[in-house]
C-alpha cells in the first residue's frame, strides 16, 4: 500500500502517457518491454536497428529512450552520438555488456543511466521515472534570445519578431543543432550525420534544400540573414551584436 502511494505521488510530476522509444533487435526483449511498459501507461515505439531508431526519434520525439549498444547495423555508441547532436531526451542504456569501460563510455557520451541485462522490469520502470523527473527539473535554463529571435530549446518553440515559427521535423532538428551552437559554424558533415546517419555523403543537395526552406520561413517573419553559410565549413545561426543580445543560455 505504501509503495502504491509513493508511485502515485511520483506520477504527478510526469506526463500521463509518456512516449518511450526502444532501440533493441532482440525480439524477446522488445515484446516484453512493449507489453510491460504499455501496462505502465507508456506509448511504446520499438526499433530493431539504429537507423530506424534515429528515424523514429526524429519523427516522434520520445520522452525517454532505451538503447542497446549491440545493434545489427552498428554500434549503439554511434546512435547515442547522433542523438546527442539534437535530441535532449533522457537515454537509458539497456545492454548485455557489463564491463565498467562500456558503462563509463556510455555515461561520458551522454547517456543518463545504464542498466545491464538481465534486469528486473520494475527496476527499469523506476529508473525511467527518475530520468523523466530529472529532465523536467533541468528544462528551465534553455532560453536563447537574440534580437527578434527567441528560441526555447526545451520546448523547441521559436518566435521571430513575435511570430511563431512552424517547422517540419527535419527542419526543426537542423535549426535546433544550429541554435545549440549559435554564433559558430557547424560543419556540413556533422549536420548530414545527425540527420541521415553515417552514410550521408549523397544528401548534400537535400541539406541545401532544407537550409533554404529554413531561411525562407525565417525571412517570412522578418528574420533576415540569420542562417549564414561558409561553403568550405558549414552553416551557422547568427547572433545579434552584443548590445542587441538580451540573453543567451544554451543546453548542451
Amino acid at each position: 500500500m505504501r509503495r502504491f502511494g509513493i508511485d502515485r505521488l511520483l506520477a504527478r510530476h510526469l506526463k500521463p502517457h509518456p512516449k518511450v522509444l526502444i532501440v533493441d533487435d532482440d525480439p524477446g526483449i522488445g515484446r516484453m518491454l512493449r507489453t510491460f511498459l504499455e501496462g505502465e501507461r507508456y506509448k511504446v515505439l520499438w526499433s530493431r536497428d539504429g537507423r530506424n531508431g534515429l528515424t523514429q526519434a526524429l519523427a516522434h520525439r520520445p520522452d525517454v529512450i532505451i538503447l542497446e549498444l549491440d545493434l545489427p547495423d552498428g554500434d549503439g555508441f554511434a546512435v547515442l552520438d547522433v542523438l546527442r547532436e539534437w535530441n535532449g531526451a533522457p537515454v537509458l542504456i539497456l545492454s548485455g555488456r557489463t564491463g565498467v569501460a562500456d558503462k563509463v563510455r556510455a555515461l561520458d557520451s551522454g547517456a543518463n543511466d545504464f542498466l545491464a541485462k538481465p534486469f528486473v522490469p520494475e527496476e527499469l520502470a523506476a529508473r525511467l521515472r527518475v530520468l523523466q523527473r530529472c529532465e523536467t527539473s533541468a528544462s528551465d535554463v534553455s532560453l536563447l534570445v537574440s534580437g527578434g529571435l527567441k528560441i526555447d530549446l526545451a520546448t523547441r518553440q521559436t518566435t521571430v519578431n513575435g511570430f511563431a515559427l512552424t517547422l517540419t521535423a527535419t527542419e526543426e532538428v537542423l535549426f535546433y543543432i544550429l541554435a545549440r551552437h549559435a554564433g559558430r559554424f557547424v560543419p556540413r558533415q556533422r549536420l548530414l550525420r545527425a540527420i541521415w546517419g553515417t552514410d550521408a555523403t549523397s544528401k548534400n543537395a537535400e541539406l541545401h534544400v532544407y537550409i533554404a526552406q529554413l531561411r525562407r520561413k525565417l525571412e517570412e517573419q522578418g528574420g533576415y540573414d540569420l542562417i549564414r553559410e561558409n561553403g568550405s565549413v558549414g552553416y551557422s545561426l547568427a547572433l545579434a551584436t552584443d548590445h542587441e543580445r538580451t540573453e543567451t543560455k544554451t543546453v548542451l
